[in-house]
C-alpha cells in the first residue's frame, strides 16, 4: 500500500472554546498546532481562519499570517479551506485562495449540514475551480453526500480540476452521508482512476472510520473541526494527540506514513 497521508483539521468553523477550551484561535495557535500535529506524523495542516473572538473568517489577511507562522515552525503542506461558514459568500469564501497556498479544499455539492444548508450551486463551484486554477492551488474534492462525488468527475472530465485529486469523504455530518464502511467502500470505488482518498469521520465516527480507511488503503483526517473528543466524555487535549492515535493504528497494521514531501510526491505537489 502507499503511504498513509494523515490531515489535520486543526480548527474548523464549527467549533468553540465552550466546546472545548483548547481549540487553537490566533494564527500563532493555529500554527504551534499544526507543527504539533506534523512532529505527531501529519503531512497536511487543513486550515479555516477565527478571528480573535472565535468567529469564522476567510479574510485573506487573517489566513496571510497563518501561513507566515505556519511556514515559521514547519514544512507541513498548508491547505486552506474555501468552505468557510454557511453564511458566507462564494466570494468571502475564496478570498484565501489568492495566497497560493499549496493546496486547498473544492466542495462539490449542496447538503443539509446540521440545522443549516452548506450551498454549493453549480456556477459557484465552477467559479471555484477556476480561482483554485488560476493561483497554481491543488483542490481536494471535498465530499458531504452521494452526488458529490460525480460533480468532481464531471469537473475532471471537463478539465476544471487537475485528473490526480485528492477525494476527502466527510462523513456522518447530521443530513448529509452517514459514515459506514459500506458508503467510504462505494465511495472510494466511486473516483476516477488515479485519484486518491481520504475519509474523515464526524464526532464519534472519526476513530473506526480512520481505521476502517488505514485498512483500506485510503488516506485520514482527523482534528478538532470534525472531533473534540478523545474518548467518550473526555476532551481531546489537541489535535496533536488524535493524529498520533492514527499513527499507532497504523503502525499495528504495517503501513507506514508519509512524510510532508513523501505527501508531495504522492499528491503530485512536485
Amino acid at each position: 500500500m502507499e503511504k498513509l497521508i494523515i490531515t489535520a483539521a486543526v480548527s474548523g468553523a464549527e467549533v468553540t472554546r465552550d466546546d472545548n477550551p483548547n481549540l487553537p484561535v490566533t494564527p500563532v495557535e493555529i500554527a504551534e498546532e499544526a507543527a504539533r500535529c506534523r512532529e505527531a506524523g501529519a503531512s497536511i495542516a487543513h486550515i479555516h481562519a477565527r478571528l480573535p473572538d472565535g468567529t469564522p473568517t476567510q479574510d485573506r489577511e487573517v489566513y496571510r499570517e497563518i501561513m507566515k507562522e505556519v511556514k515559521k515552525r514547519t514544512d507541513i503542506i498548508i491547505q486552506f479551506s474555501t468552505g468557510g461558514a454557511v453564511w458566507m459568500t462564494p466570494q468571502d469564501r475564496i478570498q484565501p485562495v489568492s495566497l497560493s497556498p499549496e493546496m486547498c479544499t473544492l466542495s462539490t455539492g449542496t447538503c443539509n449540514f446540521g440545522g443549516d444548508v452548506f450551498m454549493n450551486k453549480w456556477d459557484d463551484i465552477e467559479f471555484f475551480a477556476g480561482e483554485i486554477a488560476k493561483y497554481g492551488v491543488l483542490p481536494e474534492i471535498e465530499v458531504f453526500d452521494w452526488g458529490m462525488v460525480e460533480t468532481g468527475v464531471k469537473l475532471i472530465k471537463k478539465g476544471l480540476v487537475p485528473k490526480k485529486v485528492n477525494f476527502d469523504f466527510v462523513l456522518g455530518v447530521p443530513g448529509a452521508l452517514g459514515a459506514t464502511a459500506k458508503a467510504l467502500s462505494v465511495l472510494s470505488e466511486s473516483i476516477p482512476e488515479g485519484c486518491s482518498w481520504t475519509a474523515a469521520g464526524i464526532g464519534r465516527f472519526e476513530l473506526p472510520l480512520g481505521a476502517i480507511a488505514i485498512a483500506m488503503g485510503g488516506n485520514v483526517r482527523v482534528g478538532f473541526e470534525d472531533n473534540i473528543y478523545y474518548s467518550k466524555g473526555v476532551l481531546a487535549e489537541n489535535t496533536a494527540q488524535l493524529v498520533a492515535r492514527m499513527v499507532r493504528i497504523s503502525k499495528e497494521l504495517y503501513r507506514d506514513v508519509a512524510s510532508p514531501d513523501e505527501a508531495r510526491k504522492i499528491l503530485g505537489l512536485r
